[in-house]
């Protein structure tokens, strides 16, 4: 029998924090959705629902998105009864507002921290916890502040999926660029925030299909101008898919990358996830071999560099010439008369 996805978590406890994510939320979510929130496969959130429903007479409810089938449970009408936190979820949510301090730039973080402490009169009992546990190092990270109308706007045009009308200035680029947009995920990738989104057709002009979807980077939008013009969206859309799936935020052709470490790059690198289907072999006490899947040549070879001397590529042939070349242009750099 294969060993089950997540061995720490029990039967109970997943159909318990199903059941709470399906009645809280008032979401819908597919069964692929489903199976990556709780780490578990398709079948043991079927007979989760089916537990639900036939155990203890929960309607859960079957909805078609598409093709894909959803499930949801139906909030019953009237206010909802209050519910205070924990101790614990709320010194959780204190380390994930700390945490994220220097991407939600000044006003939202302040927003967060308003929320949070209302939140905080809820506690049971005296005890309160502490804004003063966690912290968030910030040298090299980027000041969202400016750029925090542009996430609102965002945020509000993803909520009422209206398409956008983007400025976009790259950083070498010599002037902006405007081009319309379905916005459909914001996320975080090494500390900088990018939004991805689907080209959209420009007023009074035929639809030409790109040859990628728009990944942008919000701290190069120069402005959002939400349109009147709203769009469906994509049923065959899954963030997963596209950028959890392989090494690098840059999506070409899947190629298979062996990597040898040694000293502080081998614990380093044992210790963290780099692609989903890794995998990392033992040499000694001292070197590991990592094999992982990678889409993007330049992320790969900047991230190799970053280990120096402790890192050495075994594969593919091709990339090795590459990283040659780039160390020859680097020792070019420093010791060229």
């Amino acid at each position: 029998m294969p060993e089950k996805i997540d061995i720490y978590r029990s039967y109970g406890q997943k159909l318990i924090s199903l059941f709470a994510k399906l009645l809280f939320s008032g979401e819908s979510y597919s069964l692929t959705e489903l199976s990556k929130l709780f780490s578990c496969s398709k079948q043991t959130i079927l007979r989760l629902i089916d537990d639900m429903r036939k155990s203890y007479g929960v309607e859960v409810e079957e909805v078609m998105n598409g093709n894909r089938k959803h499930f949801r449970i139906r909030r019953p009408g009237g206010a909802p009864p209050p519910l205070s936190m924990t101790d614990m979820e709320m010194s959780t949510l204190f380390m994930c507002r700390a945490f994220a301090e220097h991407l939600l730039g000044r006003s939202l973080f302040e927003e967060s921290t308003r929320a949070l402490v209302k939140s905080q009169a809820l506690l049971p009992g005296e005890k309160a916890a502490s804004l003063d546990h966690f912290a968030s190092f910030k040298p090299g990270s980027i000041d969202y502040t400016p750029h925090q109308a542009s996430m609102r706007t965002l945020i509000e045009a993803m909520e009422k999926k209206r398409i956008c009308k983007i400025t976009y200035k790259s950083t070498m680029a010599a002037s902006p660029k405007t081009f319309y947009i379905k916005p459909l995920k914001i996320f975080s990738h090494r500390d900088t925030i990018y939004l991805h989104a689907r080209l959209a057709r420009k007023p009074s002009s035929p639809y030409t299909k790109p040859d990628y979807d728009p990944l942008l980077a919000i701290h190069r939008i120069v402005e959002v101008e939400p349109t009147d013009r709203q769009f469906e969206y994509p049923n065959d859309y899954d963030f997963e898919e596209v950028f959890n799936k392989n090494f690098g935020i840059i999506k070409d052709d899947a190629f298979e990358v062996e990597v040898e470490f040694r000293g502080f790059a081998a614990r380093y690198v044992a210790e963290r996830m780099w692609s989903p289907n890794q995998q990392i072999r033992p040499v000694d006490d001292e070197k590991i071999v990592l094999t992982f899947d990678a889409t993007s040549v330049p992320e790969v070879i900047s991230w190799l560099l970053s280990f120096g001397e402790e890192a050495r590529l075994m594969r593919p042939d091709w990339l090795v010439e590459k990283v040659k070349e780039k160390i020859e242009m680097l020792s070019g750099a420093y010791f060229s008369s």
